[in-house]
């Protein structure tokens, strides 16, 4: 396995926010994680990016152990995220927002070569290249959001909400560059509000609900039971 997450529990302060948690990643996978507000998702997420410390459990990644590598080393492990909210530096423009993203040694030396690879997925944004990132709409945003993730050449790609305040015709382009990125053999692990079109694109998937798992799965079985799709498709 790419990525191993084992009995993992992640607390603010005293109160917990996951607890006991179990998943794995395979290279070249697209695994889900879903469920309400307040879950747990984005800490699951952030634990793995290194923003914050597993309380208890084990964190492997490519046979190591993730949860020992300093938090701005962990892009260089292989592990680039796409936070909730994009967090891009507004007053930059779009190239330069994605050149930041190949700051690591092995990406730097293959910046130019990075960059066209962005603008082929995006091509809006070479058109846009030395526009503000601040007055892009939200679907340019998480466009270059995306993009610079990639500049950092990751093995395993953490989308967090990349769907969340977009409008639904920008949505399925998003998504449809997520397929575009998996079918380059990058693993994704996937947070996402749109279950529907997230259990479409996934190969596995989990369901998270007070900070806990409770149902994982293939699409098709987690969609078999009752309980998932009048709680999260309201069928």
């Amino acid at each position: 396995m790419l990525l191993e997450a084992q009995n993992l529990s992640v607390g603010y302060g005293g109160a917990p926010a996951i607890t006991d948690i179990s998943i794995a990643i395979d290279a070249g996978e697209i695994v889900a994680v879903i469920g309400p507000n307040g879950a747990g998702k984005s800490t699951l997420v952030n634990c793995i990016a290194g923003l914050l410390r597993p309380q208890a459990g084990r964190l492997r990644f490519a046979g190591g152990d993730l949860a020992a590598v300093a938090a701005h080393r962990i892009c260089g492990q292989g592990i680039a995220l796409v936070p909730e909210g994009r967090r891009l530096f507004a007053g930059m423009s779009v190239q330069e927002n994605l050149e930041i993203g190949a700051y690591r040694r092995g990406a730097r030396q293959m910046q130019l070569e990075g960059i066209e690879r962005v603008y082929a997925l995006f091509p809006m944004l070479r058109l846009r290249r030395q526009q503000m990132a601040g007055t892009l709409s939200g679907g340019q945003q998480q466009m270059v959001a995306i993009g610079r993730a990639l500049m950092a050449r990751p093995r395993l790609l953490l989308l967090d909400e990349p769907s969340l305040g977009l409008a639904p015709s920008v949505v399925e382009e998003v998504f449809e560059v997520v397929r575009a990125i998996h079918a380059q053999g990058i693993a994704i692990l996937l947070v996402e509000q749109n279950v529907a079109l997230a259990l479409a694109i996934a190969d596995r998937a989990y369901v998270l609900e007070e900070g806990r798992i409770v149902a994982a799965g293939v699409p098709a079985a987690l969609l078999a039971q009752s309980r998932i799709r009048e709680a999260y498709l309201g069928l």
